[in-house]
């Protein structure tokens, strides 16, 4: 009998701002379950994030560079910003049989889907998260206190919208406490991590 190893899952995760997304993503990599790949994007970081651990903050001319180098899996003009995955952060792990966590926006999540590459296609299992209604979401971008009102009004737009594509996806979580999240994030992973179709005879 051949020893098997298994291709690494690319856990490709979505939602509104405020849904809690990025709380499971990093979760789950500090967790030690999933290398977490860490977007680039030209937004200024905000108070208490850093560069490399949240995202690769970079300007907008060495973002464009990046991209007309092809060294992106996707990227997408999001909030007036550009945001992107290097395909540095993915592929290496993916073939290592390691999985790897994406918090990712809707149109990047398009363009991944629509990739041709067989490792990627084989590897994807995208979730979308989202509150259970229009009142909680604007609970939770209110509750962060870190955004203006115009800020706040700019970011529910764009979330309602997102929201509407939710079918797109093969999993949708409707959020309601961390740990309950948590717990059905986990699982779904570790019932991925099982079928037969990810392993590899060497």
């Amino acid at each position: 009998m051949n020893p098997i190893s298994r291709l690494g899952i690319l856990y490709l995760i979505s939602g509104p701002s405020g849904s809690g997304k990025t709380t499971l993503c990093r979760r789950l990599a500090g967790n030690g379950e999933a290398y977490y790949a860490t977007s680039c994007t030209t937004r200024p970081a905000r108070e208490g994030e850093k560069d490399g651990v949240d995202y690769h903050f970079l300007s907008i001319e060495s973002f464009q560079d990046k991209m007309a180098r092809g060294e992106f899996i996707e990227h997408a003009e999001v909030h007036q910003n550009y945001y992107g995955t290097l395909k540095s952060e993915v592929l290496s792990h993916l073939e290592a049989g390691r999985d790897v966590v994406m918090d990712i926006d809707v149109q990047g999540a398009d363009t991944v889907r629509s990739l041709d590459d067989p490792i990627l296609k084989k590897a994807l299992v995208d979730l979308f998260v989202m509150p259970h209604s229009e009142e909680e979401l604007h609970q939770r971008l209110s509750g962060r206190g870190t955004d203006s009102d115009e800020v706040i009004q700019v970011r529910m737009k764009n979330s309602l919208q997102e929201m509407t594509k939710w079918p797109s996806y093969q999993y949708r979580l409707l959020s309601t406490d961390r740990e309950t999240d948590y717990a059905s994030f986990t699982a779904l992973l570790f019932a991925e991590r099982l079928k037969t179709s990810r392993l590899l005879s060497i």
